[in-house]
Formats: C-alpha cells, sequence, structure tokens
C-alpha cells in the first residue's frame, strides 16, 4: 500500500481519511499543515507535520500527498497547497470511490476528490484537482478543466466545457454544449441554457413560502 500524507486538520481532511482509509489502496500515515494553523500534534489518531518541514520528515521519493481542500477563494487555496506540494516533489494521488460509475475511455488528472454515484459518461476529461462530490451525472464528451468544485446532484450534460477555477452548487443543470467560462459559480438549483461570461455568478430562483401555515394544510 503507497503511504500517503493528507494535507489539513478540518472536516476535507477528515472525510479524505475516512475515504482513503475504508475504500482505496492508500495507507494514511499523517496529516499535514501550515505551522501557523497547527493546534494539537495529532488529528485522528495520526501525526501532524508542519507543512514547511513535512518534505523532510516524509520524503517526497517514499510518500505521496493527498491535498483535499474545499471550494475557499472559489477554489484558489487548493489550487495554491496543489501547487506547493508539487513543487516539493510530492506525487498527489487521486481518490475515485469504487461506487461511481467511470467509463474506461474517462481521463482523469491528479488530486481528484470523486466520491459515490457520480456517473462519469464516455470520453470525458477531468482536469487535474477537482472536487466531484456525490451522485453528479457529468455527460459525454465533456471536458471539466482544473481547479473545479462540483458539488451534489450536478448534471453538466454532454460536450460541454468547464474552463478552470469553476463551481458548481447543489442541484445546478447545465445543457449540453456548452462552454462554462474560467471562475464562474453556478449557485445551486441554477439552470444554464447558454454560455456563459467569465467571473460571473449564475444563482437559481428562490421559491417563495405560501402565506398561510402549514398547520391549515392537508396532507393525505
Amino acid at each position: 500500500m503507497k503511504k500517503v500524507i493528507i494535507f489539513g486538520n478540518g472536516q476535507m481532511a477528515e472525510i479524505a481519511h475516512v475515504y482513503l482509509g475504508f475504500d482505496s489502496p492508500f495507507e494514511v500515515v499523517s496529516f499535514t499543515v501550515d505551522k501557523e494553523y497547527i493546534n494539537g500534534s495529532t488529528f485522528r489518531g495520526l501525526p501532524v507535520v508542519a507543512f514547511e518541514e513535512v518534505a523532510d520528515v516524509y520524503p517526497p521519493a517514499e510518500f505521496d500527498m493527498f491535498v483535499p481542500i474545499g471550494a475557499k477563494k472559489l477554489n484558489g487555496l487548493r489550487a495554491e497547497k496543489y501547487f506547493q506540494a508539487k513543487e516539493k516533489g510530492y506525487n498527489l494521488i487521486s481518490y475515485v470511490s469504487s461506487k461511481a460509475v467511470i467509463c474506461p475511455e474517462t481521463k482523469i488528472g491528479d488530486n481528484c476528490f470523486i466520491f459515490e454515484n457520480n456517473v462519469v459518461q464516455p470520453f470525458v476529461s477531468i482536469g487535474n484537482n477537482v472536487v466531484l462530490w456525490s451522485g453528479n451525472h457529468i455527460g459525454h464528451h465533456t471536458s471539466i478543466g482544473d481547479h473545479c468544485f462540483v458539488t451534489s446532484h450536478v448534471v453538466i450534460s454532454g460536450r460541454v466545457t468547464v474552463e478552470p477555477y469553476c463551481y458548481f452548487g447543489v442541484n445546478s443543470t447545465v445543457r449540453d454544449g456548452l462552454n462554462i467560462k474560467e471562475k464562474c459559480i453556478i449557485g445551486a438549483g441554477a439552470l444554464i441554457l447558454k454560455n456563459t461570461l467569465e467571473k460571473h455568478v449564475y444563482r437559481g430562483q428562490h421559491t417563495e413560502c405560501y402565506r398561510f401555515s402549514s398547520d391549515s394544510v392537508k396532507v393525505a
């Protein structure tokens, strides 16, 4: 089993530790985080090492790394640590759930975190440092650029091009053949029917509540 260090000591690192522990060929041996954010010598029963010193303790020739950071700074923080880890010489693993349906023609980059129940159709390309949370549909011949974050139950139809640093909220939908420009935020429940503009935010419509109480509604 290849030995891996996880970057982080928060919820994403905790989640990654669980998935790698029960559904991967990797053995997590340590966590690492920037020295200023260390709040204890251990995390989940494993040692925590300062990122500034990690290569001395766990040489890149012998250990791999995984950087499971969320979408902070529109994926910029994860990208920053991704590049820093590579500069230190680490190979960055990707985790793909055994419960995901990934067609053989799919290309997946490094440091990707692909959860259960994703359906990825033929001829899809997934870049580096991409998160696909659970239950998404990625249509055929779609390309997802580097440093993107796709939450849950998102539908990205066929022949879509997603440029780097994009974020997709829960239950958002993209029609086939579109181009989602760099650094777009597609909000929860949004429906995208035409090409987007770079660095724009597209939000779904909020459902308005009725003016009467739920106590007055008859439920069969």
